[in-house]
């Protein structure tokens, strides 16, 4: 896949009249950019899902537990520019459900951003995910990013203009009070 992604690399090099046969600067350029691509930038769609070690709720804990910022790197789909921000996640266990490590939030963050994505369906698969695998009663997702496809193209924007969304599921979504604490947390966190 990589010798083959270098190829056309080189091909699109040729196109736009980037010499990557005699300049010393671009002469490994399609290979390097081709290994980037598969091994760190797109190897959420090329690997399996981090490994979770999932622990029961043994003392039935069921307070709002909340995790962040969890530094987030993605790549838009739209224009191939980079994404980067934050994450926060906010877990309801449930006493039937499942915990896991607070590492692993991390590296479910990482393995759903190292894919082409819009940050709307990042929050999504994020959410879809640690529903699947803990069960809690709420959860909420609330990613703040800056798109470089905004910030050096068109508009070319402040990269303090970022964008914000959220996902709620089960009491996180239909408790107004819990809502308010999960943002209030992200809030305190984000400092």
């Amino acid at each position: 896949m990589m010798a083959a992604a270098a190829e056309k690399l080189e091909e699109l090099f040729d196109i736009l009249r980037i010499d990557h046969h005699a300049d010393h600067n671009t002469r490994d350029t399609p290979g390097r950019v081709a290994k980037m691509y598969v091994q760190e930038i797109l190897r959420g769609r090329f690997v399996a899902p981090p490994s979770i070690t999932e622990f029961d709720n043994v003392d039935s804990y069921g307070s709002l537990i909340v995790t962040g910022p969890i530094e987030l790197r993605s790549m838009c789909a739209h224009h191939l520019m980079p994404i980067y921000g934050n994450a926060f996640i906010g877990i309801l266990p449930s006493s039937e459900g499942k915990i896991i490590g607070l590492s692993k939030y991390d590296r479910i963050v990482d393995y759903f951003a190292a894919r082409l994505q819009i940050q709307e369906e990042l929050a999504q698969q994020i959410s879809k995910f640690l529903v699947e695998k803990t069960a809690p009663r709420g959860l909420a997702v609330r990613i703040s990013a800056v798109h470089m496809c905004k910030t050096h193209r068109g508009i070319k924007s402040s990269h303090q203009g970022r964008m914000v969304n959220t996902i709620f599921y089960g009491e996180l979504e239909t408790n107004t009070d819990l809502r308010r604490e999960f943002l209030h947390e992200c809030v305190h966190l984000e400092r």
